[in-house]
């Protein structure tokens, strides 16, 4: 798990800062100041959560066998990185309002995995 998640951290932190660029450079021209906005707070937290990937993934290297609450933490940012980021990406691209009912599925992904990763912490044994 270790490997996956440093991995993956990296990956999405990798893509969060060329998303932001991407929106500087090549999108300011082209979307509405509200669709920037939307693009931005995408690529924010996807950053944001890709640090706490990365933090979940260190974590799980100081333990001898990762608790479940650790790992599910893991998953959860990954998947609310792929729901919440990328459903406001595809907002902001294409102008598609339904896909902002998406974003709040992501929210909530983000939500359990923070709260897996306190229940996780509680218990850790380093």
């Amino acid at each position: 798990m270790t490997q996956i998640f440093l991995s993956v951290a990296a990956i999405l932190g990798g893509l969060s800062v060329a998303a932001g660029a991407f929106a500087s450079h090549a999108l300011r021209e082209k979307l509405t100041e509200r669709s920037l906005e939307i693009f931005e707070t995408g690529a924010r937290y996807q950053m944001y959560h890709a640090l706490a990937l990365f933090l979940v993934a260190l974590l799980i290297s100081r333990t001898e066998f990762p608790q479940p609450t650790l790992v599910a933490s893991g998953w959860l940012f990954i998947i609310g990185i792929a729901i919440f980021s990328g459903s406001l990406y595809a907002l902001s691209l294409t102008g598609i309002k339904s896909l902002g009912a998406i974003a709040p599925l992501g929210g909530a992904a983000f939500l359990a995995g923070w709260g897996a990763l306190a229940f996780a912490a509680w218990n850790l044994k380093l």
